[in-house]
């Protein structure tokens, strides 16, 4: 039955369907794989009974016996990451005030894997509140990196990347404000991947007019599974006004060497020197661009164009005003009391006690800059068929650690500092995805390379990925012991 968890979701879809396996065996498979490895990793929190879900699998098999298939999911166990809501189980957002909150009802990504066939197994581990890119929170602990037990995961969806990298389950889903499907997708060598802005509907929440720099999105080892999740996850949905009406298909999303061929790369690198950026992390990069010079693409090194520091200011403005009000959320659970801080991280209280005195206008401020940058990148992306950098600008760090201090002689001046290269996807709105790009030169982690498409443009954004994943086939061939 280990062989079972090595399959691809697709081909695992294809057994389950053709009667070469059932259901049930697909999850005594896939809980022996979790109860082995997951107290190492802490990837899953909040698992089911091993009788519910082998009851629920059987169940599953019942249905394909009298001809009926959910979708293209059926009887696959998944695991949904902890910031989302899903019934009969906590959703605790790494918070201790949060952990026997129970919700009502599913969130839309949630709803869409189970009406797809889905068997929700547990959640995957998140920082509190999601905030950080490392992935530990006082409930649940930390989770380690599928390659290195010693080291972060990443994060946000670091219990979905890990998961996923050791084969405890078949696909991910996770989501994405400041890099949290991209930088652990890169830390555990698997596909993350940020969707165009609307493309799968969040939530629905206190806020749908406003709060659209967060997105749910998909996680796999391979470009296929990554593309036919997105669809399932994604498509209008009338509660979220913003979300996109066009649907996303993965048809044709297929990997071909030939794709390559004269396809524009705009190299961003690290913004001539902006971005402190730790050493051998460009070149695992540039080899990764290398991979697809060698099939005809045409890499060309340019400058962003815009001035950097006002984007993180205004990456700052939005970040506390749409943080801000979630942390004051938590406070007035408890009416306020001073021992309800106590259980809340310093980096969100942070983040909370900065948005207090916020004005409108530095919103709005922050928004025209948004707007002006948006402009900014139609030109580039017009010069260029993609836009290309690192996914993270430090190699995994230590476990014990919060987050880096410094990389190399700068201090970092605010908790996600460093998390600074994944910023200008989000601010755009543009599809994003990170690929494994390979390894550091003398330890297990792994490296992505993030590849930033045109708005809307997840389809052609997937192809490019599978065209890469077509000519890596060696690199992407290595799993974690």
């Amino acid at each position: 039955m280990t062989e079972v968890v090595q399959w691809n979701a697709h081909e695992l879809s294809v057994r389950i369907h053709r009667g070469d396996i059932s259901c049930l065996e697909v999850m005594q498979a896939y809980l022996a794989r979790i109860h082995a490895l997951n107290p190492r990793f802490n990837a899953i929190v909040s698992l089911a009974d091993d009788d519910v879900l082998l009851a629920q699998a059987s169940a599953r098999d019942d249905e394909l016996a009298r001809g009926q298939s959910r979708g293209w999911m059926h009887g696959m166990p998944q695991a949904i990451k902890d910031m989302a809501a899903v019934t009969g189980f906590p959703a605790t957002q790494g918070s201790p005030l949060l952990k026997d909150a129970m919700p009502g009802a599913d969130c839309v990504v949630a709803a869409r894997m189970k009406a797809a066939g889905s068997i929700v197994i547990g959640k995957t581990n998140t920082p509190e509140l999601g905030l950080g890119s490392n992935t530990f929170n006082t409930v649940f602990g930390s989770t380690h990196n599928a390659w290195d037990d010693t080291v972060s995961a990443g994060g946000s969806s670091g219990g979905a990347a890990v998961a996923l990298a050791q084969r405890l389950l078949p696909v991910a889903d996770g989501s994405d404000f400041m890099g949290s499907l991209r930088n652990p997708a890169a830390w555990n060598h698997v596909f993350g991947m940020r969707p165009s802005q609307g493309r799968v509907p969040t939530g629905p929440g206190a806020d749908v007019w406003l709060a659209q720099l967060s997105t749910e999105g998909p996680m796999a080892r391979t470009v296929a599974d990554l593309a036919r999740l997105l669809e399932i996850q994604s498509g209008y949905d009338p509660r979220l006004p913003l979300s996109l009406g066009a649907s996303f298909s993965a048809t044709g999303v297929d990997g071909h060497a030939e794709s390559l061929n004269g396809l524009r790369i705009g190299w961003l690198g690290d913004l001539d020197g902006y971005l402190a950026v730790e050493p051998g992390i460009l070149e695992v990069c540039q080899g990764a661009l290398a991979r697809m010079q060698r099939h005809g693409a045409i890499v060309t090194p340019t400058p962003l164009g815009f001035e950097p520091e006002l984007l993180w200011d205004c990456w700052l403005a939005w970040r506390r005003a749409l943080v801000g009000p979630r942390v004051a959320a938590l406070l007035a659970l408890s009416d306020g009391a001073p021992e309800a801080r106590v259980h809340i991280k310093p980096e969100a209280l942070w983040e909370y006690e900065h948005s207090l005195n916020m004005r409108a206008s530095e919103l709005l401020k922050a928004s025209q800059t948004r707007t002006r940058f948006y402009h900014h990148l139609l030109g580039m992306l017009n010069a260029f068929d993609v836009i290309a950098l690192p996914v993270t600008q430090v190699w995994p760090f230590p476990i014990e650690q919060r987050w880096p201090q410094r990389i190399g002689e700068r201090a970092m001046d605010t908790y996600h500092r460093w998390m600074e290269v994944t910023i200008y996807a989000t601010l755009g709105g543009l599809p994003a995805i990170s690929v494994p790009a390979g390894f550091h030169s003398t330890r297990t982690w792994p490296m992505g390379l993030q590849l930033l498409g045109r708005p809307q443009g997840d389809h052609a954004l997937l192809r490019v990925a599978a065209a890469y994943e077509a000519v890596s086939a060696d690199l992407l061939a290595r799993a974690p012991g």
